[in-house]
């Protein structure tokens, strides 16, 4: 028997805790030994969760629960830094083997906390960290560990995603599809974690140290959010063929890594731009196995929970034949590989240039695109409203971010512009439709 201690009883607790109780004689057939989940440790003891469970199961000191000799894997299921991380690090000083579903705390305080596994000789299961119940983890450190990764690309947070095809399905404002998805619950009361991208980013993070043995990088990684996109961008991209997705980007290329999130148009057909409402889904392209997709929900109580409990099994397992350590934790960096600043990245574009209609102006605008090496694909312009503004939407062939940056600025000073300029960047791959 291998006994678990949860701390946390909120969403991803009760769905973990769901899952042990009323899935235990299934794992118990399908590991041939049993999992008892023996504690919980939770502020709220009395609160009602719809899950039966005996009171001397639940606790308001945690202390209870780490300084039980008898329990072999810890569950950390409260969120946040503080005391998420203390209570993980005693974990681990006790001996005891932990899983985890805080990429927050993974993001930002990763290397600590590998480094304590490592040396006391424990496991520490995160599968549950990105993407809910898809098992990117897994099938990044196991199911593609022959292949170099090339690329990966996210829709890994589903408040943004529900957001944005609230916004393409139904023609509302940011604000209100906001507002819906707080309705909903798919976003909290401040969703600035979510909407502004940093979410994503700590995931993003987590992926990139999986898939590049590098030192975990969030500090490196260039973030936007998706509350500056207005409805009319979204219709502009549809009709250059495009749909708007908040995207986790990793690129490798000549010991380089690309690490962005922001708002990305992508074509249409593509499969990963027709991921919507609250799903999330993750490509990755490995040098043997080329093009993969993976999807799923990426939140909610059991399919995180599932996430959990699948860790712990793989851990009880490793336990029970004495084989801890199996496949290792990533903790050794690679010096050699740099993380590419957003200023050199190169990208096709999306503009919307707020332009006086009259004579001139496409020519002055573009004009200075040229000046910086930027050059145009394609141009809308809607409406004649003369000596008025109106949108004039371009988009460009592949530019580097730190001419487009300067274009606009120098943009932005002509008289002719009445408003700041938007943009957005343009993933359009050829091989993302396999």
């Amino acid at each position: 028997m291998i006994n678990v201690g949860i701390i946390g009883f909120g969403t991803v607790g009760s769905g973990t805790v769901k899952i042990l109780l009323e899935n235990k004689d299934l794992l118990k057939e399908r590991l041939g030994f049993e999992i008892n989940l023996k504690k919980i440790a939770t502020r709220s003891v009395n609160k009602e969760r719809g899950i039966k469970v005996s009171d001397d199961m639940v606790t308001s000191d945690v202390s209870v629960l780490l300084d039980d000799p008898d329990i072999h894997i810890v569950a950390e299921l409260v969120g946040g830094i503080t005391p998420a991380k203390d209570f993980i690090l005693q974990a681990i000083s006790k001996g005891k083997h932990v899983v985890t579903a805080n990429k927050a705390l993974l993001a930002t305080e990763g290397k600590e906390i590998f480094k304590a596994a490592q040396k006391a000789g424990v496991e520490i299961g995160f599968e549950a960290s990105v993407a809910g119940g898809i098992p990117i983890i897994k099938v990044i450190r196991e199911g593609l560990i022959a292949n170099r990764i090339h690329a990966v690309y996210g829709i890994i947070n589903g408040t943004s995603n529900y957001i944005l095809t609230k916004m393409t399905e139904e023609n509302v404002e940011f604000s209100d599809a906001l507002k819906e998805a707080q309705k909903l619950g798919f976003a909290e009361a401040d969703p600035t974690m979510d909407i502004e991208g940093i979410d994503s980013a700590h995931k993003l993070a987590i992926l990139a140290f999986l898939s590049y043995g590098i030192s975990i990088p969030f500090e490196d990684i260039s973030v936007e959010g998706i509350s500056q996109i207005e409805t009319q961008d979204i219709e502009f991209a549809s009709e250059l063929g495009y749909k708007v997705k908040l995207l986790a980007i990793a690129k490798a290329s000549n010991s380089e890594i690309e690490l962005r999130v922001h708002p990305t148009m992508l074509p249409r057909d593509y499969l990963i731009a027709k991921v919507e409402g609250a799903f999330n889904a993750i490509y990755v392209e490995g040098d043997a196995t080329g093009s993969t997709l993976y999807y799923g929900r990426g939140a909610g109580d059991l399919p995180t929970g599932s996430a959990v409990v699948s860790d712990i099994v793989s851990i009880a397992r490793n336990i029970v034949k004495n084989a801890t350590g199996r496949i290792p934790l990533i903790t050794a960096t690679k010096s050699d590989i740099r993380i590419k600043n957003i200023d050199d990245v190169v990208s096709m574009y999306y503009f919307r240039f707020s332009a006086l209609d009259k004579p001139g102006v496409l020519s002055k605008i573009s004009g200075i695109l040229g000046n910086y090496n930027i050059s145009i694909a394609s141009v809308i312009q809607k409406g004649r409203r003369i000596g008025e503004a109106v949108p004039l939407v371009v988009l460009s062939h592949q530019a580097k971010e730190r001419d487009v940056r300067q274009a606009i600025k120098e943009i932005d000073l002509l008289p002719v512009v009445m408003d700041k300029t938007v943009f957005i960047r343009v993933e359009d791959r050829e091989d993302w439709q396999g």
